[in-house]
């Protein structure tokens, strides 16, 4: 797992990166975007910065779960949105399923995060693989 912050010379992070291929990583990208979301100037409300850990908590869940077993994860400040990237190496696109409620988990996340971000897009990536892609209001 590597993390990074790369920022600019204004007050607020321009880019956060995340690499994970475990449990783990979840936990490590949870832990970037609450310092992510820490260091924004102007700061998030509470409640939007705890939904931003939350997006980031599902996408990257969905990439381990089912993109291949490692993510690379991107959080970007922008003007009016908060960027979450999330890169995976399978090329199967995140798809709504019907929540299964019988204790075996599974099929809340995707539409979740939908319901959360202003909007969400889904690249493929050359070679192979994708990134989702989640926007924010900030």
């Amino acid at each position: 797992m590597k993390s990074t912050t790369i920022s600019s010379p204004a007050a607020s992070p321009v880019v956060t990166v995340v690499r994970g291929d475990s449990a783990a990583g979840v936990s490590q990208a949870r832990r970037a975007a609450r310092a992510f979301t820490d260091r924004l100037t102007p700061a998030l409300p509470p409640e939007m910065a705890d939904t931003l850990v939350l997006v980031v908590s599902e996408l990257v869940t969905n990439a381990l779960r089912h993109g291949g077993g490692a993510f690379s994860l991107r959080l970007n400040a922008h003007p009016d949105a908060i960027e979450v990237a999330v890169d995976d190496a399978s090329p199967r696109m995140p798809r709504t399923r019907a929540p299964d409620l019988t204790d075996a988990g599974g099929g809340f996340g995707w539409p979740m995060v939908n319901r959360l971000a202003r909007t969400t897009a889904i690249t493929r990536r050359r070679p192979g693989g994708k990134t989702v892609t989640a926007f924010l209001p900030r």
